[in-house]
């Protein structure tokens, strides 16, 4: 037999009125669809457990959010890029597909676990942005190598700093007098704000 978690009522009770039949729905469908499928509270909102997390609901201001633990190998897709799980911002029973679908979605999901599939989960890694660097920059770089050799060994967040510390002079002769200081401590090796840094002497 499953089991139902009184936080989950009462969480469910304290949803905005939309949400309440949306989650109460999901509820049902889950548990007649696994019926040995256990409630927990994980993360503040309720999870269904069955050897392990089957899927999850939570209920937002605006809007409420069903996703599979193991999203991509029930439904083919991953998280979509607007709320949480699988299925977007649901904001009517409706939104969610039929119970039918739903129910071979949790009866997939609770397989899954029973079968002990593992699902890699692999960060994505952010394209680095492409630093542009300003042409007097690159002028200067020209006439001295020394800083344009001690701003390549400076982290990629150093560079930026410099970059933007100089674009952002509000005037001509700032902005020329900021990229001289910083081509006098790019020669030493030093970021933009050594000063402030371990160690660092004035």
């Amino acid at each position: 037999m499953g089991k139902r978690d009184p936080r989950v009522d009462a969480y469910i009770a304290k949803a905005a009125p939309f949400a309440r039949p949306i989650l109460s729905r999901i509820r049902e469908v889950v548990h007649a669809s696994c019926p040995d499928v256990e409630e927990e509270m994980k993360w503040r909102f309720p999870h269904f457990v069955h050897d392990g997390i089957l899927c999850s609901m939570a209920a937002f201001t605006r809007h409420a959010a069903f996703g599979f633990w193991k999203g991509s190998l029930v439904t083919g897709t991953g998280r979509g890029p607007d709320a949480m799980g699988q299925f977007g911002r649901i904001t009517k029973p409706s939104d969610l597909p039929s119970d039918k679908v739903l129910a071979a979605y949790v009866k997939k999901a609770a397989a899954l676990n029973e079968q002990g599939v593992k699902v890699s989960r692999v960060p994505k890694k952010r394209a680095a942005k492409t630093l542009k660097l300003p042409s007097e920059l690159l002028a200067a770089f020209a006439s001295n190598r020394k800083a344009e050799a001690g701003f390549d060994r400076l982290s990629p967040s150093h560079r930026r700093e410099y970059v933007e510390w100089i674009t952002e002079a509000k005037t001509a002769e700032t902005r020329a007098r900021r990229l001289t200081q910083a081509i006098d401590w790019m020669a030493e090796g030093k970021s933009r704000n050594w000063k402030y840094e371990r160690g660092a002497r004035d």
